[in-house]
């Protein structure tokens, strides 16, 4: 198959062994051959293929063509080039706070909420199965908690009944109680401590699978090998074996991380408090649902993806050395 995508984008004359024919006909009779051989591997996979192209590849692509236009809905979108970006980074000044503070979030909760998934899930993969489940349970359900959100809010309610700011005054460390989610001083930790608690999701389960998953034989040979504690069969065996799963992992994270706003916009209000927590999902939100400027809203979202994108392509590299 390697060798017919290399003929189609060359566009040269080759010899294909199995067929013994040259030129676009060989080519032609080894794509047929390949497939009849194959087709029903493509088949089972066609209906994910599918929908992954109608609903994830077409919306990326229509994204990054309306980004170069004019487009509120009302009127037909209108090419206008690379005004929205130059717009975006010469006279949007929330955009470039919210560019900071989504790097903020992500440099922060990114590794963190990674290396805690990793860790609880390394934790609990060698205890019994029955506590191993329950545990699981504990450490997944904030993520998928849909009052979540109310909990915080008491938590960091301004007044003296606020949970917080109750602790803090009975321990007389606080003379008044203090305003957290109207505060800009307090608003970003605030958030980032809610994010933090609801990161053990789809990336801590990914985890407990790769642990269970990895042959108990490699650790017997790894003894024989030299092999004397557990962070060096963690390092040789256990992220060797894990590297799908870690991988998995990083792009879930790296995701959530870029793509945090619900959480400011539940706790801190939108917009919050001098753009304190103002991300740009928060700006690609405000254009793209409340503003109606599609074409600048798909700018915005252009960029995000580019991010993540490079992103995920360094930390794939970073991976791909984990053994070595």
């Amino acid at each position: 198959m390697r060798k017919l995508l290399t003929s189609v984008t060359s566009l040269v004359w080759i010899d294909i062994p199995e067929t013994g024919r040259k030129g676009i006909c060989g080519m032609w009779h080894y794509f047929l051959s390949y497939m009849k051989k194959k087709g029903v591997f493509y088949l089972l996979v066609a209906p994910y293929l599918l929908l992954f192209i109608l609903f994830t590849v077409v919306p990326v692509v229509m994204a990054i063509g309306y980004s170069f236009s004019y487009y509120n809905v009302l009127e037909p979108a209108r090419f206008i080039g690379p005004d929205n970006y130059i717009r975006l980074f010469t006279q949007d000044d929330v955009f470039l706070t919210a560019i900071r503070n989504t790097l903020i979030f992500a440099v922060i909760t990114g590794p963190v909420s990674y290396l805690l998934c990793f860790g609880l899930a390394w934790l609990i993969s060698d205890i019994p199965p029955k506590l191993r489940a329950f545990l699981t349970m504990v450490f997944y359900t904030p993520s998928i908690a849909g009052g979540v959100y109310v909990i915080w809010t008491f938590i960091f309610s301004g007044d003296s009944y606020g949970l917080l700011n109750s602790w803090l005054m009975r321990l007389n460390i606080l003379d008044a109680p203090i305003v957290w989610l109207k505060n800009a001083s307090y608003t970003m930790p605030a958030v980032i401590i809610v994010t933090l608690w609801m990161s053990v999701g789809t990336s801590f389960l990914s985890f407990i699978a790769g642990f269970q998953g990895v042959d108990r034989t490699l650790y017997e040979a790894g003894e024989v090998e030299g092999i004397r504690n557990r962070w060096q069969e963690l390092w040789y065996i256990t992220l060797p074996m894990m590297r799908p799963q870690l991988l998995f992992g990083a792009v879930m994270q790296i995701t959530a991380a870029f793509s945090v706003g619900d959480v400011c916009t539940a706790l801190v209000g939108f917009p919050s408090v001098d753009y304190s927590t103002h991300t740009i999902m928060n700006h690609l939100t405000d254009y793209g649902t409340l503003r109606f400027e599609l074409g600048y809203a798909s700018a915005i979202a252009t960029i995000l993806f580019v991010m993540m994108v490079l992103t995920n392509s360094l930390v794939k590299k970073m991976l791909m050395k984990v053994g070595e």
